[in-house]
């Protein structure tokens, strides 16, 4: 899919003003509005209850090579280790290397989003400045192998979303000791204070969610022994851990029953479709709806779901705002997700790592995991909203999610 970066830069220029006036030597921004919160019915004072939680799946061995990537200008790319990128930016007086490794590829959002916005910003605040791009394709020691490299090739400063966040910490205090500031990205690094971190609220994703879901199964009837799974992110993602906090806040006192829970290893959607449909089969005619922490998963939960025949749905939240979640969203077979452009945190990681290159200590909002921090807010996305916040606010277009196959939903929903 061809992703337009300047369309989406400009929506979230102003979310990146307090950054930017720390961080960046310009003023060329535009102003639009931040996203705001969705607001969340009062729980009631009742347990949630547990039948029981898995989470033993063991990871199957990833591969240390990924597909190749096509490079922008003043950017590099590359598949496999740093070490044989070819820079297009030799740089000069002023200019700085600046790594931007992403950890799969699982989830689309890293090359249709991420790496467009923070390349875009990058570019617009220093032309002359090379990014270093990796993407770890779910492994760790390949991760491991792109850092270096980066360190190797003259990073001034490495943007790092963690495959392995317990990992990351060794990788940080690496960096550090060769005066290579780290920017933990989208996935904290609990065991090692980074120089900064940016993303979204993940705690905030995970309770927004869950309380979208709880309101939407309490507007109806839930049958005597029904309750929900609980579908989780990666077990070695901290993020994911913050998302499945929030998803048990969101859940406390609802009164519904979890029949389930399960951390999906490296956010795999099979993985995910594979423990439902034995959830299915564990649980016939009983579950309500599964709180699923982002789309790729959820969507896992919704083929398992028509493999076994289940006509409808369960409701069925995730989280990113990918195009396949908001068409799942149209059709009626997701009910939820979160949005939050990518572009936003990639081009605030842009404006601080810009600004640690040249010394600039960068504004924070708040301390996670005792590193200064940016926090933005997410939005709850349902049909009910989805051309409001997402068409209207130019985040994706109707040709974009009205392709042929949901045409007939988007004309129902008022979106053309």
């Amino acid at each position: 899919m061809k992703i337009t970066s300047g369309r989406r830069v400009a929506v979230i220029a102003a979310s990146l003003a307090l950054l930017a006036a720390g961080c960046s030597k310009q003023s060329d921004t535009s102003a639009t509005p931040a996203a705001t919160p969705a607001s969340a019915a009062p729980m009631t004072s009742a347990g949630m209850t547990s039948a029981d939680t898995s989470g033993g799946m063991t990871s199957a061995d990833t591969s240390a090579s990924s597909d190749s990537m096509t490079s922008s200008p003043g950017s590099t790319s590359s598949a496999g280790p740093a070490s044989s990128q070819q820079e297009v930016s030799a740089g000069g007086a002023g200019d700085f290397k600046i790594a931007f490794l992403m950890p799969d590829q699982a989830s689309t959002r890293y090359e249709q989003h991420d790496r467009p916005g923070f390349e875009a910003e990058l570019k617009r605040i220093c032309p002359g400045c090379t990014t270093l791009y990796n993407n770890a394709n779910a492994s760790a020691a390949t991760q491991q192998q792109q850092f270096n490299a980066a360190i190797s090739q003259g990073a001034t400063v490495i943007v790092l979303d963690p495959v392995d966040s317990t990992a990351a910490a060794g990788l940080v205090q690496t960096a550090q000791s060769q005066n290579v500031k780290v920017i933990a990205y989208d996935r904290p690094v609990p065991e090692a204070k980074a120089d900064y971190y940016v993303s979204f609220d993940n705690e905030k994703i995970g309770t927004l969610i869950a309380q979208s879901l709880v309101e939407k199964l309490k507007s109806g009837t839930i049958p005597d022994g029904g309750g929900i799974l609980e579908v989780n992110g990666s077990p070695t993602d901290a993020a994911a851990g913050l998302i499945k906090k929030g998803i048990h806040a969101g859940l406390e006192g609802s009164g519904l029953t979890m029949l389930a829970e399960y951390d999906t290893p490296e956010w795999d959607p099979a993985k995910a479709q594979t423990w439902v449909s034995g959830q299915i089969s564990r649980f016939p005619d009983k579950i309500v709806g599964v709180v699923a922490a982002n789309d790729g998963t959820g969507g896992g939960a919704i083929a398992a779901f028509k493999a076994a025949g289940v006509n409808p749905v369960p409701s069925i939240t995730g989280n990113d705002a990918t195009i396949a979640g908001l068409q799942l969203i149209i059709s009626g077979d997701q009910y939820n997700t979160i949005s939050k452009p990518s572009e936003i945190v990639a081009a605030a990681a842009a404006d601080v790592a810009y600004g640690l290159a040249q010394g600039t200590a960068p504004q924070s909002d708040t301390v996670v995991f005792n590193t200064p921090s940016k926090l933005f807010t997410p939005v709850v996305i349902t049909q009910q909203n989805l051309k409001a916040e997402i068409i209207d606010k130019k985040i994706q277009t109707a040709a974009e999610l009205c392709t042929a196959d949901y045409a007939t939903a988007c004309q129902k929903l008022g979106i053309s």
